[in-house]
């Protein structure tokens, strides 16, 4: 409960910063703070896991706003959330697996840069004509030297007791610091007001017509993706800390269920959030009281201890959040950039720079293809074959590596129909044949051999090998021939399934 308090004393200023984002008010994201919140703590995948408005779909949110409004905005996050259920039902949280280490490590370096830079805007103050400029002077002094003297008691609290979460103890000697001695500093209040009361039940008011559905429904798959890839990759990271496997699924629908109440209870929609989540682990906070609690102490905020929560210097939060960095950041990544492949660290700087500069789910799916196009042209480069001639005067060309899209011109290049005799074997007992552009390559090597009068024969097909030539049709004989697949049966190859057209 004491992670879950500090947890909700530094949602409040990340929610109210994320409302100014979008182009809504902040008690918008003051409520979805909560209501995520909630209903993720009690039903999400992998306990311990915060959830709130985030950046990373603020940042999407706010074109919509400006443009059609916020009833516009609460429709789309009712639409993203009937998406995000539809995900968990579907079980599609599952494709995260294919999400590699490299990735992970991009997309943790980062975050970890996004919430640095958030913390920036916290340095400046009201100029001249409503712009913002930065804090010059006794007052910049004053802000850096509470939020080291925060950091600085958050690294030491540890070392002296366990009981209390360190950065609430930061949090609470810092704000007691500032409010005896009156220290002229920022604070929650400066940002905006969060009393008020209970959120009330509201359909989006938006017309029901396919071209409102024309509008929301980009926003809506855009945040539901984003969201879904923030959530599932905190989930992994959450559970590699608990050394606990969480439910990706079940996280999906928990997130879906938790967007579509907030869009009708005025809302702008959230997802999980890493610096919440890593207050709260390594606060302590492992089971779903810290994080049902964080919901229910930001409620209380709302509702009845605004006075007290506005008085909190933003540099305590500041300090929170710089550790969180600190904790966040693979710093290791530095290191190991020299001794992996090429290709990872590739990956790694480029996921970084991606997720600063754009968003985290182009991020994420960048670094996905570009690791899945390493991956299969590291394969394509691995087909060849050792060939033999056996007693009866056929030559036997022994594959070694995938046949798939990528190597089908290599396999291709193994062969010498001109010079090979007149029964040719290939023997797949080291390979597997993956995908149709393998399969057009064995009709395509097939079709050559049958020009010039010569047989080709497929051997030591594994079952799935033999089950999609068969359902090709390129087999000429019947898959119950050879049950056990154990035995050296040849197979002759039927040409012409494919055609030779484009």
């Amino acid at each position: 409960m004491l992670s879950g308090l500090t947890v909700a004393l530094a949602l409040v200023p990340e929610a109210v910063a994320f409302a100014f984002v979008a182009g809504v008010h902040p008690l918008v994201g003051l409520y979805a703070a909560f209501i995520v919140g909630l209903i993720t703590a009690l039903i999400g995948g992998r306990p311990g896991m915060i959830s709130g408005a985030t950046g990373a779909l603020a940042v999407v949110m706010v074109s919509l706003v400006a443009v059609h409004g916020v009833e516009y905005l609460f429709a789309t996050v009712v639409l993203m959330g009937i998406l995000q259920i539809l995900a968990g039902v579907f079980r599609l949280g599952k494709f995260i697996r294919l999400v590699p280490h490299p990735v992970m490590l991009g997309f943790v370096n980062g975050l970890a840069i996004v919430i640095f830079l958030a913390q920036l805007s916290q340095f400046q103050v009201a100029g001249p004509d409503d712009t913002r400029v930065w804090m010059t002077g006794w007052p910049l002094f004053n802000m850096l030297a509470l939020v080291a003297l925060t950091m600085a008691i958050i690294w030491l609290m540890p070392k002296i007791t366990s009981f209390v979460p360190a950065p609430l103890a930061g949090i609470a000697i810092v704000a007691a610091i500032v409010i005896a001695f009156g220290i002229d500093v920022p604070r929650v209040g400066d940002l905006a007001s969060i009393e008020s009361g209970l959120p009330d039940f509201h359909v989006p008011g938006v017309p029901l017509t396919f071209e409102t559905l024309e509008i929301i429904f980009p926003y809506a798959l855009i945040l539901a993706a984003i969201g879904l890839i923030e959530s599932l990759l905190t989930l992994n990271l959450v559970s590699e800390i608990a050394q606990k496997r969480g439910g990706a699924s079940q996280e999906c629908i928990a997130q879906g269920v938790a967007n579509t109440v907030t869009g009708f209870f005025g809302g702008m929609g959230g997802c999980a959030m890493i610096g919440q989540s890593m207050i709260n682990v390594k606060s302590g906070g492992r089971t779903r009281l810290s994080g049902i609690s964080a919901a229910l102490f930001l409620l209380a905020f709302i509702l009845v201890a605004s006075g007290p929560i506005e008085q909190i210097p933003l540099a305590a939060l500041v300090g929170v959040m710089f550790m969180v960095v600190v904790g966040t950041f693979a710093w290791q990544s530095f290191r190991i950039l020299r001794r992996i492949p090429l290709t990872d660290a590739v990956v790694i700087v480029l996921v970084t720079a991606v997720t600063v500069a754009s968003d985290l789910a182009v991020a994420v799916i960048v670094g996905v293809i570009i690791s899945a196009l390493a991956y299969a042209w590291n394969n394509a480069t691995r087909i060849r074959a050792r060939a033999h001639v056996t007693p009866e005067g056929a030559k036997v060309y022994q594959i070694e590596g995938p046949l798939f899209f990528g190597s089908a011109e290599g396999f291709a290049e193994i062969f010498s129909p001109k010079d090979d005799p007149r029964l040719v074997i290939v023997d797949f007992m080291n390979s597997r044949v993956v995908d149709q552009s393998a399969l057009q390559a064995i009709e395509a090597l097939a079709s050559k051999y049958e020009a010039m009068g010569k047989t080709l024969q497929l051997r030591h097909l594994s079952r799935d090998c033999h089950r999609l030539l068969n359902r090709a049709g390129q087999l000429m004989v019947d898959s119950d021939d050879d049950p056990d697949y154990g035995l050296a049966a040849d197979y002759s190859v039927r040409t012409g399934m494919f055609g030779s057209g484009h």
